[in-house]
């Protein structure tokens, strides 16, 4: 606040903008708490200020409020703290709201100035070490170069820290690489490369909630468009497509379910109380489509046989007090697959299917490859509390989703002026999917209220 006054005692007074300051100051006062709570989280969590708690003084706020603060590394009482920190802390929030940097200004991006990517990846393996605060990823890379020329590989990455790399077991110093806020660019590579990059990150604070983050106890991801750069460092763009082995360890007590795109090739207990699970997708995808989730889920478990005679298991993982509303979400998922096979001639191409149905993941539902993320409210129902129109929209979310494991996973997006192309053939197929499985006519009517009221 002194800084303030200070600021006003400069401007002349009786002049608008000595009004606009004095009008400035009563509002930021009378709304302390609540720009605190809003930014004073988000902004700290973008400057990484989350330090080892021998030394913290960075606090934010706890989940009730300003009547308890918290160190933002390990949840416990600071032993004190001035109201100086406090205002430091609301004012950087302020001027950050009101003078975004370079980095948070909108770039504007154009179809006609689209290039190829320079390098491509063709396989990647990533190790997770999964910790609330501390999560370490390892990723190797199999790259190489995309035509002719001697241009630097860069790389995507943002709000990690940057442990180690590595070119074909070589380490690279710091004088090596370029890092940035928002890039590792590595010069001289050569055209064929294993590129190993150890970096560490921080899910318990990320408050994007885009990459990885934890929430309600539970490890989640959301990459679709650009969050896979918050998990490790990758090209980042949809027309880079790769192939994924992962392998998660965490501890067992509190993660038994370890989850991610793809078939499961092994799980094994380990000495120190963790377990490891090993997931591969045969399946080149964009880094958009990668998808890990580590909790405590309950399974609900089913199969299906498709019409060349494989049969392949079907999961949906939830909460443990949304087990008993599952029955529904699943039929609606063999009833579209059936569809999708006599309708398009579209079998599925892996040997599990998962759905993980959260009550806090950020999106209404994801359709990652072989692992679909919904928040619980698009999949779950039952006769004592839901709806016709629940059952027909959970119905419809869920055969959408599934949908796009052709359409978008499989033959997928260029770049993302073509999202619409992906977007709109899925809303086609599980409009006519939704059809078939109704009335035609109660189908089209409604499809066509929609587009009346949204134009």
């Amino acid at each position: 606040m002194a800084l303030f006054w200070a600021c006003l005692n400069m401007i002349p007074r009786g002049t608008a903008l000595y009004k606009g300051w004095v009008v400035g100051i009563v509002i930021g006062w009378l709304h302390f708490e609540r720009l605190l709570r809003l930014y004073s989280r988000a902004s700290l969590a973008r400057r990484g200020c989350y330090v080892t708690c021998c030394d913290c003084r960075v606090l934010c706020p706890d989940d009730l409020g300003l009547r308890g603060w918290r160190h933002i590394c390990c949840a416990k009482e600071p032993e004190r703290q001035t109201i100086g920190s406090l205002y430091s802390i609301l004012i950087q929030s302020v001027l950050e709201l009101f003078m975004p940097s370079a980095e948070q200004s909108a770039v504007e991006i154009r179809l006609e100035d689209y290039t190829p990517p320079d390098f491509l990846i063709d396989t990647v393996d990533l190790t997770f070490d999964l910790s609330p605060s501390q999560t370490h990823v390892r990723s190797q890379m199999k790259i190489h170069r995309n035509g002719a020329h001697d241009r630097a590989l860069v790389l995507n990455g943002e709000h990690m820290a940057l442990l180690s790399v590595q070119v074909d077991g070589r380490a690279l110093t710091e004088n090596q690489y370029v890092l940035t806020e928002t890039t590792l660019t590595i010069p001289d590579m050569p055209d064929e490369a294993y590129v190993v990059i150890e970096n560490r990150i921080d899910p318990a604070s990320n408050t994007a909630l885009e990459g990885l983050y934890q929430s309600a106890g539970n490890f989640c991801t959301q990459c679709e468009p650009e969050g896979f750069r918050r998990i490790t460092y990758f090209i980042d763009r949809p027309d880079v497509l790769s192939r994924y082995t992962v392998t998660l360890i965490a501890e067992a007590d509190l993660y038994p379910i370890l989850l991610s795109n793809g078939n499961p090739v092994a799980a094994e207990k380990c000495a120190d109380g963790k377990h490891m699970a090993r997931w591969v997708d045969p399946h080149p995808k964009p880094s958009y489509l990668f998808a890990l989730v580590a909790g405590n889920l309950t399974r609900i478990t089913d199969e299906f046989v498709t019409q060349s005679g494989k049969t392949f298991e079907l999961g949906i993982y939830v909460e443990a007090h949304n087990a008993d509303r599952c029955d529904h979400a699943m039929a609606s998922l063999k009833h579209a697959m059936r569809w999708d096979e006599q309708v398009y001639g579209r079998e599925y191409d892996l040997d599990v299917f998962n759905i993980v149905a959260v009550d806090d993941f950020n999106m209404g539902a994801m359709e990652n490859k072989g692992l679909n993320v919904f928040n619980s409210r698009y999949v779950l129902a039952k006769p004592d509390t839901a709806t016709d129109g629940d059952y027909a929209g959970i119905e419809s979310v869920v055969a959408h989703e599934y949908f796009h494991n052709w359409s978008g996973n499989r033959v997928t997006c260029r770049d993302w002026f073509q999202l619409s192309l992906k977007e709109g053939f899925t809303v086609f197929r599980d409009q006519e999917f939704s059809a078939d499985m109704g009335s035609r006519a109660v189908k089209r009517i409604a499809d066509v209220n929609l587009l009346r009221q949204v134009q």
